[in-house]
């Protein structure tokens, strides 16, 4: 038997001894039973009585001493209320070194509740967000930062791409917003300071627009003292014309890039004016015969199937850039008689191009980067076709703009697929299928 329980039999024991006795010696045996277990059960009461009164106040007064069982359990509650300081301390510890460590950084952490509430925020949030300590406790995060898209972000759970948006305090400063679920949809919320990357990419813009206007005018000048040295290639030694073929090639290559880095420019720097209905049978028609024309005698089998005569609401220019792009480049990295399909379909989702061919295919690696400026999967075919490195690039920069996305299949030997997905709200028209 337990130590505590024999301690608390004794008494007990005794308790009823001197009862009996009691009993005995008056003749009342029901009387001195039923006084001495009253007396028992007002201590067990009184003993249970301090152990409520100390748990009410706190746990911050001494626990009273006692003896027998009660003592154990005195005993027993007193160690683990240490036990639990203790533990509460060492974690108090850990949360003041996380906050500590956390307030140092100049990147800005927040928290917030499942219920969309400010717990906690860190200095450079402050700074950053203009939250005030302790009046934005609590509050819903969506009325500190009063910006549409913000909300719209926050509010749509889907937060795989981050947010770039102005400071709410200064409109100067440019703030990255990346946000994690954890727990039970609560959410850490981390700001990044991004106005020196915005300021280094706008400046790369302009520098990019600035060098690109300028040397259009000499390779203006250059390609037309070529195409005039051209002419009278006859008249000259054969050595000088092969000379003259190779500078106008390299030539109308430099107007090429410049042409294409001027697009890409313009598509960066631009604001969206309001867009047109585009006749998307006619422009793949036109596109199509220009292919055919640029395949020329190397007799590429080009086919075009248009299954809905849809109008698109969007960019003529950009569009037809686009899909020039992704045609022509087929024809010029497909072999000689090879087989190229374009074809225009409508599905549940939207409308969507795809620029199919059995040309040499791409290697599965160079795939994520092929609308990279400048990348190419194989630099000597590039050179090869003349290509600027910037088809795709443009391509990319003309769907996002129409919220539209570019998807690339390719496999070695076998041929590539492009295909632009547009969303349902872009198509203006609502025919039947034709063929």
């Amino acid at each position: 038997m337990n130590p505590a329980w024999r301690r608390e039999l004794r008494p007990l024991l005794l308790l009823l001894a001197t009862a009996l006795a009691a009993g005995y010696f008056f003749n009342e045996f029901s009387f001195s039973f039923a006084f001495a277990c009253g007396l028992y059960i007002l201590w067990q009461w009184l003993q249970l009585y301090r152990l409520h009164h100390w748990l009410q106040q706190g746990q911050s007064t001494q626990l009273p001493s006692t003896y027998g069982i009660w003592g154990s359990i005195f005993y027993q509650t007193q160690r683990l209320q240490q036990r639990s300081q203790k533990h509460q301390q060492r974690l108090q510890a850990i949360i003041n070194r996380i906050q500590d460590s956390t307030a140092a950084l100049q990147d800005a952490v927040l928290m917030v509740d499942s219920h969309g509430n400010l717990e906690w925020w860190n200095r450079a949030a402050g700074e950053f967000l203009g939250l005030k300590a302790p009046v934005d406790v609590g509050q819903p995060i969506t009325n500190l930062i009063r910006n549409p898209l913000f909300k719209g972000y926050f509010d749509s759970v889907n937060y795989d791409e981050p947010l770039s948006i102005p400071s709410p305090v200064n409109a100067q400063l440019q703030l990255q917003f990346n946000i994690t679920l954890f727990g039970r949809k609560d959410r850490l919320i981390l700001v990044h300071d991004i106005t020196r990357l915005k300021q280094l990419e706008a400046m790369r813009k302009d520098f990019v627009a600035n060098v690109s206007h300028e040397l259009r005018t000499p390779l203006t000048v250059v390609s037309g003292y070529i195409e005039t040295m051209d002419m009278a290639a006859d008249s000259l030694p054969p050595r000088w014309g092969r000379m003259i073929s190779q500078m106008a090639q390299q030539s109308r290559r430099m107007e090429s890039l410049i042409t294409d880095l001027l697009m890409l420019s313009r598509l960066e720097t631009s604001h969206q004016n309001q867009p047109d209905s585009v006749s998307i049978r006619s422009m793949l028609e036109t596109i199509v015969a220009d292919a055919r024309a640029l395949s020329g005698d190397r007799h590429h089998q080009l086919t075009l199937k248009v299954q809905s005569d849809d109008q698109l609401k969007g960019y003529t220019d950009e569009l037809h850039s686009a899909f020039s792009n992704l045609i022509f480049n087929a024809v010029k990295y497909t072999q000689d008689g090879g087989e190229i399909q374009v074809s225009w379909s409508r599905h549940p989702d939207g409308v969507r191009l795809c620029v199919k061919d059995n040309g040499p295919g791409i290697d599965e690696h160079h795939i994520p980067r092929l609308t990279e400026r400048f990348y190419r999967a194989d630099p000597s075919r590039n050179n090869q076709t003349g290509g600027t490195g910037l088809g795709l690039a443009i391509v990319k920069h003309v769907l996002l703009r129409h919220q539209a996305e570019l998807e690339i299949h390719s496999t070695l030997g076998q041929g590539s697929e492009f295909c632009c997905h547009f969303p349902a709200e872009r198509c203006l028209t609502d025919t039947e299928p034709t063929i």
